[in-house]
Parts: C-alpha cells; structure tokens; sequence
C-alpha cells in the first residue's frame, strides 16, 4: 500500500491531513479526539499575547451557505482567536503533545505588530514540544480592525518584518498563512519567502457576507440586530484556493517554497487535486465542521487508493505533478477541437442541454419533435456547457477532433502545431518565438 506518511518542512506526520487553525482546534478535548479519529496533525487554534482580552460574541457566529439539497457548500464565520486564557492553552499543547509524539501539532499565532509581542509569546511557547509555529496573516474580521490578521497580510513589507522576528526569535519552523484578500498572492509569498518563512500555507477566509435577513434587514449572523462581515470558508472556496495555491507553485519568485493547502478540503480527490498543484499537505476545517471528525478516515483510504491504483509510492510522488500543465492563456492550443456528443441511451429527454445552448450559447444542439437531442457540428464551439449542465454522468462527453480532419465549424483541416504562439496565422508568432 503507498505510504501516507509525510514529511513538511521536516515536521513528521502519519498522514497530509491536518486540521486547520479554526473552532475544532481550540481545546485539549477536541484535538484528542481528532488524533484518535485519525488526523495527522493540527493547527492549535490561533494564540494572541495577553493584552486586550478576546471576547466572543455570544450570539450566532455562523453564516452558511445551502446548496438545493441542504449540503453545506460554504460557512461564513465571525468567531475570533481564542479567548481562552494563554496559559492554559500553552498547559493543554504540552499534554497533548506528550501523549501524541507522532503527530504533527503547530501553534497558530496572532500578536500586535511590534517586535516585542512577537518576541515575548515565542519564547513562552518553547517548552510546550509543539512542532511548529503558524503566523496567522489571515483573518479578515476582528483582529484585523486591532492591527492583526489580514490588515498584516495585505501588505507584504509587514509580512517580511514579521517573519524576520519570527525566525530571529524561535528555533521553530515557520508556517507564514496567506490572505486572499488581495489581488496578486504571489506578493505576500514572495515576502514571506524573503523574511524566511519555512512554508506558507493558504487560502485563509475570504472576507464576505452570505446573507442577509429580510425581515430585519441586517446581515447573518445577526447580533441584536446587526451584523458584519466575516470569514468565508468551505467547498465553494476551493476553486480560489488551487488557483491561488498553482500561482506560489509556478512562480520563478516562490518554486519550491512549501505550501500547506487549505480550502474547501472535503475529500480525498479534493487533497489530492491541492497536492498535484503543489501542496505539500492540506489543512481541513469546514469539513470536519460538518461531518464531524471521523470524515479524515474516509479521506486516508480513498487517498490511499488512489495512489495504488496510480502506481505512487509516497505522497510525494503527487505532489506538484500538475504544476508544470498550469500555464498562462496565450500558450494554450488553439489548435485543439473538440466537439459535443450525446449518448442517446443515456440520454433522459430533460432538455436542459439544449435550454442551455440554444438561450445562452452557440445554438448548437437540435431537438427533434420526440424530444431527441443531437449536436450540431457546424455550430458547435466545444464549450462545454451541455456537459456541464447535463445531469446524467458521462450522458454527454467532448471527442477530440484528429490530426487532418476537417472541423465541420471552420472548414479549417486540424492542424497539429502545438499552440496558438507557434501558428503561423497567429500574427505574434514571430514575436512570441523570439
């Protein structure tokens, strides 16, 4: 069987899986459950210094986000760091550490921005055993109107000065987490790699508000009649994440700094779609929010075989495979067509393709009086959309067009040069080459 364990930035694991900093992580009680669930490491619950007390709101704290049949697609949340006292937590990662020496175990970390503060909290961490720190750059609501969270992680000088202190003042590897808050990710990785982060881990929260009650007028979660903007998370973040996390992967700035992937992980094929883009393990919140902690089983066989049946000896043999296929939309072949057909024994009659194509796309697919559907060639784009909105599994797939044969569309014999920058119709051609 492919051997799960994994190492990140030296930190040991029996499996990729952690749990991310987040409401699961905030106790002695929870983290003992998760490892006895399964989970390969934990991102303790983010600690602050003992300044200004945290204080919860003790009214909802989470938004959500339904899909049509009740699962849950994204959680908005408004909860902030701990407000349990530092020096309990600091007693409650040193048991459980203790007692669970083969997992991975990392403090989160949110202090103000002076030197000092940063200083004071990593010396007092030390002795707890854990195996790591995570600077949480992130959070978009609370912290971030004291001077903390994303109102760091936004600017990417402040990452670089605090990363510096970090590594200046702990021996610990050092996890920088990222917002994606911010138009380019790269900027802040590139920083944090330049203040000596060992790794960067992301996406955090997207900063957002799902709802909003019609009857009060307020956004929810609803505090006494007022709400406010909070952290997005779930599956409906997934998309965002691997972008963003593909982006630190193939840039010349961040290859091959490490990445811990987080957002939206809910299932093996999700890990392993962060670990081929280049992450080195993945961090899960929502999932185990909502199913509960025992989902982290599921994720290790189907991960597990996966692997098998890939012929994968270790998670590493994944991770980053599909980095070098991500490229920029000016090298990609125009040269390449497909077209749209339907399976007509798989075919239910519903319509929705040709609703779909013949409203909003290329009206490229015929229905005959007995409600048969069929694609027509010479209208067809290959856009995809049929497929997409079919609801019967592989009922309608996309054929390749050969080499020589004639597109029905264009009239145009396929070509077989390999991207639009080398076709000689192309009029940068020559200027791409160069």
């Amino acid at each position: 069987m492919a051997d799960l364990t994994t190492t990140f930035i030296g930190i040991k694991s029996p499996n990729p899986f952690w749990l991310a900093s987040a409401p699961p992580t905030d106790k002695e009680y929870n983290v003992r459950r998760a490892f006895e669930a399964g989970w390969g490491g934990v991102v303790w619950k983010t600690l602050g210094s003992e300044g200004p007390p945290v204080v919860n709101v003790n009214g909802p704290r989470y938004g959500v986000i339904h899909g049509a049949d009740r699962r849950v697609l994204g959680i908005n949340n408004i909860e902030l760091i701990t407000d349990r006292p530092l020096e309990v937590n600091l007693r409650e990662i040193k048991s459980v550490k203790r007692d669970y020496k083969d997992r991975a175990l990392i403090i989160s970390l949110m202090v103000p921005c002076d030197e000092e503060s940063w200083k004071d909290i990593l010396h007092r961490i030390e002795d707890t055993g854990a195996d790591g720190v995570e600077l949480n750059f992130g959070c978009p609501h609370g912290m971030a109107e004291r001077g903390m969270g994303s109102a760091v992680g936004q600017v990417p000088e402040y990452i670089e000065m605090v990363t510096r202190w970090v590594k200046k003042h702990s021996r610990m590897p050092c996890i920088v987490k990222l917002t994606p808050n911010i138009s380019d990710i790269r900027k802040p990785a590139e920083a944090a790699r330049r203040g000596g982060a060992d790794a960067v881990s992301l996406i955090n929260t997207i900063n957002s508000i799902t709802s909003v009650n019609l009857d009060d007028f307020a956004p929810e979660p609803m505090i006494d009649g007022k709400g406010t903007h909070g952290g997005y998370c779930g599956p409906a973040v997934k998309p965002i994440a691997l972008n963003m996390v593909a982006e630190i992967a193939r840039s010349p700035e961040t290859h091959g700094l490490p990445i811990s992937g987080i957002g939206g992980v809910t299932t093996w094929r999700d890990a392993a779609e962060f670990m081929a883009l280049g992450a080195g393990n993945v961090q899960v919140c929502t999932a185990a929010m909502t199913y509960g902690f025992k989902v982290v089983q599921e994720m290790i066989s189907g991960l597990s075989d996966y692997m098998d049946r890939k012929g994968f000896a270790s998670t590493a043999d994944l991770v980053g495979r599909a980095v070098p296929n991500v490229t920029d939309w000016q090298f990609l072949n125009l040269n390449y067509i497909t077209k749209a057909q339907i399976d007509q024994d798989l075919c239910i009659s519903c319509g929705r393709c040709y609703a779909a194509c013949e409203d909003t796309s290329h009206q490229a697919i015929a229905m005959s009086p007995s409600r048969v559907f069929t694609v027509k060639d010479e209208e067809c784009v290959a856009c995809n959309l049929c497929l997409d909105v079919c609801p019967v599994e592989n009922c309608i797939t996309m054929r390749e067009l050969p080499q020589g044969e004639v597109d029905p569309r264009t009239g145009r014999v396929v070509s077989g040069y390999a991207n639009w920058t080398s076709h000689p119709n192309n009029p940068m051609a020559k200027q791409a080459a160069e």
